[in-house]
């Protein structure tokens, strides 16, 4: 495996404000933006952040935590914000919060925050090595060390529902 890239921060990779006008065609039946649209435009973003702190491609593993706080609804301005958490070997967290405001109106309403786990990969599909991150500033700290409670709960939730899964006829995924 490829030694990892020297350290950076997350403002070296980080998008600080991407925006998505809502159209009609972007609401559901109760003239909501939809979930999914949300969603799929969060995990693009994050792969942005993700592929620029790993120097390369990188593939989504999870997404966990995803809370939605409030509707975005027709007229709104979605904007997205997205910052590499934590580093580990070869995956790293990125958080994201999108807020919503209403054209013409410069408050902004928190909607959703979310964390996506990525695993740099190589040409072949291989795991590989990623920078480890540079936490500078107290927000930064934070995020790095709450990232690391996340992924301690993640792998032993896998683990859990590996063990029951052991012992459950048929119980495959």
């Amino acid at each position: 495996m490829a030694e990892p890239a020297a350290a950076r921060t997350a403002a070296a990779s980080a998008v600080r404000e991407q925006v998505y006008m809502v159209f009609p065609n972007d609401l559901n039946s109760n003239d909501t933006v939809f979930g999914g649209l949300i969603m799929a435009q969060m995990d693009r973003i994050a792969a942005v952040v993700a592929d620029r702190h790993a120097g390369g491609v990188c593939v989504t593993a999870s997404v966990d935590a995803v809370h939605f706080m409030a509707p975005a609804r027709k007229g709104d301005v979605l904007v997205f914000a997205a910052s590499v958490n934590r580093a580990w070997t070869t995956s790293m967290e990125v958080g994201v919060r999108v807020e919503a405001e209403c054209i013409g109106d410069t408050a902004r309403r928190h909607i959703l925050s979310a964390y996506l786990t990525f695993v740099a990969v190589d040409p072949a599909g291989t795991p590989r090595p990623v920078p480890a991150l540079l936490a500078e500033t107290e927000v930064e700290r934070r995020r790095h060390q709450e990232a690391q409670f996340r992924r301690a709960s993640r792998l032993r939730h896998a683990e859990e529902l590996k063990a029951l899964r052991a012992t459950v006829p048929g119980a495959g995924a």
